[in-house]
C-alpha cells in the first residue's frame, strides 16, 4: 500500500528529507510560539498563570488558565490552555481533554459558546484542557515525536494535578486532526477514558487516501488505522462514544464508515450528521451538544 506520492514513499532518501524538513518546520514553529509566550524554548513553567479572557468573549465566570509542559516526548516546551468553570461543585471536577485541528493551537476553540455551554451545565460542568499539538502532528506517536504519548503521559497527569481534577473521570475528544487523535489515543488505552468524541474526525479508509504529511509512511498509517481497529472489534468497549460530522464535510464518508463498524461491533455510538462543513463555525455551534455528552458520560463513570 502506498501513501500520497508527494510523501516519497518507497524512496528512502526522499522520505528522510521530507521527515527532516517537517521536523525542523515544527520545531521552528514551536520555538516562535515559546518566544511569543516569553519563555525559553526548553524551559518549564512551574507557575500556573490565571488570566482574564479577551473582553470580546463572555466567560460566564469561568477562568482561563495557561501553563507550559516541558515535554521530553516531543522535545519542546508545549503551551496548554485550560478552562475552569465558575462555581464550586463540592468535589473534584471531571476532565475533558480536547485536541485541536490541523493548523490550530491551544486557543483555537476558546469561543463564547464554549463558556455558555459550560455555564448551562452548572455543577456538572467539567474542566476542559486544550493542549497544543503542533501544526500537523495528527496526535500520534511518529518519527518526529511521541504526540499521543505526550497527551496521555504528560498532558493528562499535569492537567489533573494543576486543575485538581478528578483522575477517575476523564474524557477525550477533538476536532478534525484532533478528532482522529482522540479516537486513536482512546483505543490505545482501554479502560482509561470514560468517553471519547470525534468531531469531524480526519479519517481515511486507506493510506492511499490520506493527506500528505498526516502519516510518516504506510506502516505508520497501519499502526493508527482506527477504522481497521473497529473492523477487528470494538476498541472503545466500556466508553461512551460520539461521532459527528457535517453534511458537506469531506470526512463524512469515512466517519460514517467508522460509526457503522462500531455499531456492527455492538457499540452504542452516538452518531450525528448535521448541516455544515469542515469549519470552526460548525464546531462552535455544537459546543452545547458536545459538552452535554461529555458531562453525562462523566457523571456516572469512575475509572481506576
Amino acid at each position: 500500500m502506498a501513501l500520497h506520492p508527494s510523501e516519497g514513499l518507497g524512496v528512502a532518501r526522499s522520505t528522510r528529507v521530507v521527515r527532516a524538513a517537517r521536523r525542523d518546520r515544527r520545531r521552528a514553529h514551536l520555538r516562535r510560539r515559546a518566544a511569543a509566550l516569553g519563555v525559553p524554548a526548553l524551559a518549564a513553567l512551574a507557575l500556573v498563570v490565571i488570566v482574564r479572557a479577551p473582553g470580546a468573549v463572555a466567560t460566564h465566570g469561568a477562568q482561563i488558565v495557561h501553563f507550559t509542559i516541558n515535554s521530553p516526548l516531543v522535545h519542546q516546551a508545549m503551551p496548554v490552555t485550560a478552562v475552569i468553570p465558575a462555581g464550586s461543585s463540592g468535589r473534584r471536577r471531571p476532565l475533558v481533554v480536547f485536541l485541536h485541528g490541523k493548523g490550530g493551537d491551544e486557543n483555537s476553540s476558546i469561543d463564547s459558546r464554549l463558556f455558555a455551554a459550560l455555564a448551562s451545565l452548572g455543577a456538572r460542568a467539567p474542566d476542559v484542557v486544550f493542549p497544543y499539538g503542533g501544526p500537523d502532528s495528527y496526535w500520534h506517536d511518529r518519527a518526529d515525536g511521541a504526540w499521543g504519548s505526550y497527551v496521555y503521559s504528560e498532558v493528562i497527569p499535569q492537567a489533573i494535578s494543576r486543575l485538581h481534577a478528578d483522575p477517575r473521570r476523564v474524557a477525550i475528544g477533538g476536532i478534525s486532526m484532533g478528532g482522529f487523535g482522540a479516537l486513536d489515543i482512546a483505543r490505545l488505552h482501554p479502560g482509561r477514558f470514560c468517553a471519547v468524541g470525534g468531531h469531524s474526525a480526519a479519517l481515511w479508509v486507506s493510506g492511499g487516501e490520506s493527506a500528505p504529511g498526516a502519516f510518516d509512511d504506510a506502516e505508520d498509517f497501519a499502526r493508527h488505522d482506527v477504522i481497521a481497529a473497529a473492523r477487528a472489534g470494538d476498541p472503545y468497549r466500556g466508553m461512551a462514544t460520539w461521532i459527528d460530522v457535517g453534511t458537506l464535510d469531506p470526512f463524512r464518508s469515512a466517519d460514517t464508515t467508522l460509526a457503522q463498524e462500531l455499531r456492527a461491533d455492538g457499540q452504542a455510538v452516538q452518531f450525528h450528521v448535521w448541516p455544515g462543513s469542515h469549519e470552526l463555525a460548525y464546531w462552535d455551534s455544537h459546543w452545547g451538544d458536545y459538552l452535554r455528552f461529555y458531562a453525562t458520560a462523566l457523571a456516572s463513570c469512575h475509572r481506576g
